[in-house]
Formats: structure tokens, sequence, C-alpha cells
């Protein structure tokens, strides 16, 4: 009988210790709103090229002149290189067009990027390029 409990006891911390790992990655539509679809332009402030994931800052001019700073979370940085862009592709200050979709949060300037166009338009984004560098 101890055996049989400890055994059982083993096999549940073991089905713990390995399910830790999944738990702790989430959706990308637990955070962001995939029917509410945005396109913003601005200029670029920062690239953070981490993981888990890439996040792109820009700041963006709202209706009564304010400076608004954006956040788009974007796939794996090693993605994103796979999909054609390379942190030189884009410095600070830069003009960039961001579309993906909203923050669950309306009231937060936050986003989950699908597509990136640099000035010269070429895209880059989560599921590869259209045109640009890659492409060709």
């Amino acid at each position: 009988m101890n055996r049989t409990l400890g055994l059982a006891c083993v096999a549940a911390l073991g089905a713990f210790v390995l399910s830790a790992p999944v738990a702790g990655h989430h959706s990308f539509a637990a955070a962001y709103n995939m029917q509410d679809p945005i396109t913003i332009k601005g200029k670029i402030v920062n690239v953070r090229m981490t993981n888990p994931h890439a996040y792109f800052f820009l700041d963006v001019d709202g209706e009564n002149g304010e400076v608004i700073r954006w956040s788009f979370e974007a796939g794996t940085p090693s993605g994103m290189i796979r999909n054609g862009y390379s942190p030189q592709v884009i410095k600070a200050g830069d003009v960039v067009t961001i579309s993906g979709f909203r923050a669950k949060d309306a009231t937060k300037p936050n986003g989950m990027l699908a597509e990136l166009v640099v000035a010269d338009g070429t895209v880059y984004g989560m599921f590869g390029p259209r045109e640009g560098p890659a492409a060709r």
C-alpha cells in the first residue's frame, strides 16, 4: 500500500513539474482582441529583441497634439529574423506603420504586431515578408 501511494505521489509531482512550462506561455488571443484590428503610424523609439517575444515601441501623434507611446508585442526574435527582419532594419526615429490587433483593455496603447511596414514599403511581420530583402 505504501509503495502504491509513493508511486502515485511521484507521478503527480512529475506531472506538475512537466506542466509548469506549458502553463507559462499564453496565446496572443488571451491578451489581444483578435476582432479589433488596428493600424498605427508613428516614430520608432525602441525595438526590444528579447525572448520570449520582440517588442516595438513607437510614439504616435494623438488627436489633440499629444504624443502617445504605443507598444506592440511581436513573435519571437528568431521568428522575426526568419521572416526577414533584422535589428539593423529599423533605427530610432524611423517612421513605420504597424498593423495588428488592439489589447483587450482598449484604454491602453498596446497591441499585437501582425505587420510592420518601413518607409520604402518593405513589410515585415509575424507571418513572413510579402516583399523586401527576405523575399528576393
